[in-house]
């Protein structure tokens, strides 16, 4: 962005994605001076430096959810966002999967105006497709994913959305079936319930009632992922429950017809959560 002139010489640009001063002799500062501070130039790209951020987190997130939900996504979209660079930087370098070929796995590099999207393919290679739509698979969905990972390692390649090396859990072979809980990441203490739930909303997840959740769409089929953090305004240490899932009309739903994605999301969000209890020191830990 290009530098704006100020009062007395100074001149002020936003300079990686922050608002900073230079002086007249080009010497830019490690602080905005107290003087220009309500500058109304100042104040105008503070705002603008607000609004890019939100902007930027608004990309990262429709995309993951693209991701979580396996949703099927124009190409014609992505020609038309590619040139946005907060879109761009939330979209490059992710799995994707044409409509042509679902065994087909490339990692996105550039759309273009034409519709046309410039992947490299697990070959090495660079090419183009024009699919009418693509996929960001999750990765529990994606075949030979360890291969893909060593690959994504080979290249450098850096996800601002985490697709690849998400951390993902799929379904035990000893589940059982017609339960509806799971509760590997119950007992999860923390100081209060309060704690808790910014915990969750920190990491992105809603809280609603007593439960944090998690909205998948697996198979076609809408699935919330719920775990128990306490009832609303308790104020007594609180701990993590039971992991749960449920269907649109709310009725909970069968381990044994949790689809993978459900499945590893739910984990996911209950592993996180668990992550943050107290640990206990001393003799009895």
């Amino acid at each position: 962005m290009a530098w704006l002139a100020l009062d007395e010489g100074y001149e002020v640009s936003l300079v990686e994605g922050r608002v900073a001063v230079r002086r007249p002799a080009g010497r830019q500062l490690k602080t905005v001076p107290k003087a220009l501070r309500d500058h109304p130039e100042v104040d105008r790209l503070r705002r603008l430096a607000e609004w890019l951020d939100r902007h930027e987190a608004a990309c990262a997130a429709q995309v993951d959810g693209w991701m979580v939900s396996s949703l099927p996504v124009p190409t014609a979209l992505l020609a038309r966002v590619w040139r946005d660079e907060a879109w761009q930087a939330a979209l490059r370098d992710l799995a994707v999967v044409g409509d042509g070929d679902p065994d087909e796995v490339g990692f996105l590099r550039d759309a273009t105006d034409a519709g046309e999207l410039k992947v490299v393919n697990l070959d090495g290679e660079t090419v183009r497709l024009s699919p009418r739509t693509v996929t960001l698979p999750h990765p529990v969905l994606l075949p030979d994913l360890d291969d893909v990972r060593e690959f994504a390692a080979e290249l450098d390649i850096t996800q601002r959305v985490e697709q690849i090396h998400r951390a993902t859990w799929t379904r035990p072979e000893d589940v059982k079936e017609s339960a509806t809980e799971v509760r590997d990441y119950a007992g999860g203490k923390f100081p209060s319930r309060f704690s808790l739930a910014a915990r969750a909303t920190g990491l992105g997840y809603r809280v609603s009632g007593g439960y944090a959740t998690c909205r998948v769409r697996d198979g076609g089929r809408a699935v919330e992922a719920a775990v128990w953090i306490g009832e609303p305004y308790w104020e007594d240490e609180s701990e993590t429950g039971a992991l749960s899932w449920h269907d649109e009309e709310g009725r909970a739903v069968r381990l044994g017809e949790v689809g993978p994605v459900a499945w590893s999301e739910g984990m996911r969000m209950a592993a996180a959560l668990y992550a943050g209890r107290k640990i206990e020191e001393g003799g009895n830990a």
